[in-house]
């Protein structure tokens, strides 16, 4: 069976050209959705890929169509593989279910493995450098040192809750509590080094 598979990124925009091509292929079924490609959660995809069996092929107008990035393009194909479903892209003319469609893959796999390198050396040489000049990495923390000094001070009196204190900063309980250990954690390590 051959299952197409349609994808437009808005509600405005229409997938009638993809569906138009997918029939010109000679697509039994059509799964049709309007949904940002970014988005994980991807129903009429998901249904697809459930709907297909081993010796199907799904067909898509265009690769970006499928999938989000190269990586999750190359997982789905292979899953698609993996399970004998081949796979055809229209517009790229790529066709699993032949010897040099598949060698096409292949090096769309081995890409997807060099970016992924590529973005984990950038990574990881990015933090080096900011580490060597002084940074840490991480997000910002939620409480500054002020702030921590004042919710210390209104917790003094009995009072006054941690719940309170830390509606009024804008934060958790939880987030107070590791603010309020990590203040506690570090002036005891100065006090201890300069003694």
């Amino acid at each position: 069976m051959i299952i197409g598979y349609a994808r437009v990124s808005t509600q405005d925009q229409n997938p009638e050209y993809q569906v138009d091509a997918l029939e010109k292929a000679e697509c039994e079924q059509i799964f049709q959705e309007k949904v940002t490609g970014k988005l994980r959660e991807r129903p009429e995809l998901s249904q697809c890929l459930r709907t297909l069996r081993a010796g199907d092929t799904l067909v898509v107008w265009k690769l970006d169509r499928l999938a989000r990035s190269l990586k999750d393009l190359v997982g789905i194909v292979q899953d698609l593989n993996d399970r004998k479903i081949g796979f055809k892209s229209l517009t790229e003319a790529i066709n699993t279910t032949s010897s040099g469609g598949r060698l096409v893959f292949h090096i769309f796999g081995a890409l997807a493995e060099f970016e992924h390198s590529l973005i984990r050396e950038r990574t990881v040489a990015g933090l080096e450098a900011a580490r060597a000049r002084g940074r840490k990495g991480g997000r910002k923390p939620s409480l500054s040192g002020s702030d921590i000094k004042k919710a210390a001070a209104m917790l003094s009196d009995p009072n006054i809750t941690k719940k309170e204190v830390a509606k009024h900063f804008g934060v958790s309980r939880t987030t107070l509590n590791s603010s309020l250990a990590r203040t506690t954690e570090i002036n005891s390590l100065n006090s201890s080094t300069a003694s």
